[in-house]
């Protein structure tokens, strides 16, 4: 079965914060994880001081998405309907794990997404796999890279999704290094799209859902 990933952007907009917590804890995220193939599901809030504020990912193999119990959760509670209706972002996209490197971290800190479109496939991932990668994973802290490829939604073509120590990384010599090669920045004049966001870990979905959610 092929992996991918559930990725949410959200802000509450009209939506009272309480109530955008209460309703995303206890109805909206958890619903999918009564979903068969539908992993975990973890919430972030941007660290990066950018809209939207909020950012939710689900681990999952792509064909629950297609099975019975998936389209249960779009006959959306009064809650839900009114909820969606009045969030200023819902951005639902969805992909398709491409590889993998390194460990999953112990305690979740910082994600690093970043997402790139480019005019040259082949370059594009030569340069990721055999130069990107090794440089960046030669950071103490930099835990693991997951590479996607986008299906469904908004965005960039591809996504890749770094979990690290945290923030600090980024104004190390190390770190300016593994941004700054050569042929970094020849891949980089290929690129027609990027898109950089950090989270911080705010916590894990519980399995517990109180009532149906909708497709986001």
């Amino acid at each position: 079965m092929t992996e991918g990933l559930l990725y949410v952007l959200s802000e509450p907009g009209a939506v009272e914060e309480a109530e955008f917590h209460d309703w995303y804890d206890t109805e909206h995220a958890p619903a999918r994880l009564t979903v068969p193939g539908i992993h975990n599901g973890f919430r972030h809030r941007a660290d990066d001081g950018l809209t939207p504020s909020w950012m939710a990912c689900y681990d999952l193999t792509l064909d629950a998405l297609s099975s019975p119990e998936y389209a249960r959760l779009r006959e959306r509670s009064p809650r839900e309907q009114r909820v969606v209706d009045s969030l200023a972002t819902l951005d639902r996209r969805l992909y398709e794990l491409l590889d993998a490197h390194g460990d999953a971290p112990k305690e979740p800190a910082v994600t690093l997404c970043v997402g790139m479109s480019t005019t040259d496939e082949d370059s594009f991932h030569d340069w990721y796999l055999g130069e990107h990668i090794g440089l960046l994973h030669s950071l103490p802290g930099w835990w693991r890279t997951r590479r996607y490829r986008r299906l469904e939604g908004a965005g960039p073509d591809f996504l890749a999704v770094h979990d690290i120590i945290g923030t600090d990384l980024f104004g190390s010599v190390m770190y300016r290094r593994a941004t700054r090669t050569p042929l970094r920045e020849q891949i980089m004049r290929t690129v027609t799209e990027r898109e950089r966001r950090v989270f911080r870990f705010h916590n894990r979905v519980s399995g517990e859902a109180a009532g149906p959610a909708s497709d986001g």
